[in-house]
Formats: structure tokens, C-alpha cells, sequence
């Protein structure tokens, strides 16, 4: 692979780990975080872990993971807590609700997946 062509996916990576950790962080991790008491009682509990725990794990997973991820820092990793988020928002949560609810955290789990495939790329922290 060129020089040119290896800065491209690099970049690439960038783009996709940037705008993709700033929708999560701010479409849908941020209100979680920032309304924590008053959904910690009441947070959909997929996996029988009690409503705080799961709310818990989404916060990690949509605001800390992303922020991580964001700044290239072990992308790999961090990239597998938010995408079992993700599968588990699409297949449990929304399991009986139409393709059309579940696309959104499908295409979250996507990225996920590149991200842990591909790592963050050159332009990182410490991937």
C-alpha cells in the first residue's frame, strides 16, 4: 500500500472515530449521564442486572468508550464495550420493535465492529 493510500484510511479511521464518538456522546450517551438519578430506577434492564447497573453500562459505554475512542486511545478495546451495547440495545431492547427502530444502534454496532477490526489508525493517542 502506498504512502498516500495509507494516510487516506487513516484519516479515514479518524473521521469515522470522531464524528461517530461525538454522535454517541451527544445523541444519545450525554442526556443518560446528565439524568443519571432520575433514571437510575428506571432504565430498561435487558439483562436482568437491575435498572442502575444497566444505565451504568450505558454511560461507560456511550460517553467514557466514546471519548476514548474519539482520541484514538486503545480504539480496539474500548470499541467492544460500545458495540455489545449496541447489540444488546438492537436485539434486546428493541428486539420486537421494527427494523426501522433497530437500524440506528445496528449502524452504531457497524462502526463498532470496523473500529475493532481496524483499530484507530495512525492518527492516535495509543491505539
Amino acid at each position: 500500500m502506498s504512502l498516500l493510500q495509507e494516510s487516506g484510511k487513516d484519516f479515514g479511521l479518524l473521521i469515522l472515530r470522531v464524528f461517530f464518538s461525538l454522535f454517541m456522546i451527544f445523541g444519545h450517551g450525554w442526556n443518560k449521564l446528565v439524568e443519571f438519578p432520575r433514571l437510575m430506577d428506571t432504565f430498561p434492564d435487558p439483562l436482568g442486572i437491575g435498572p442502575m447497573l444497566s444505565l451504568s453500562g450505558a454511560v461507560f459505554a456511550e460517553v467514557i468508550c466514546s471519548i476514548l475512542i474519539l482520541l484514538g486511545v486503545k480504539t480496539r478495546f474500548f470499541a467492544v464495550p460500545a458495540f455489545i451495547t449496541m447489540m444488546v440495545v438492537a436485539l434486546l431492547v428493541l428486539g420486537n420493535d421494527p427494523f426501522v427502530r433497530q437500524e440506528k444502534a445496528l449502524l452504531y454496532a457497524v462502526v463498532y465492529l470496523v473500529l475493532i477490526i481496524a483499530g484507530g489508525g495512525k492518527f492516535s493517542v495509543r491505539d
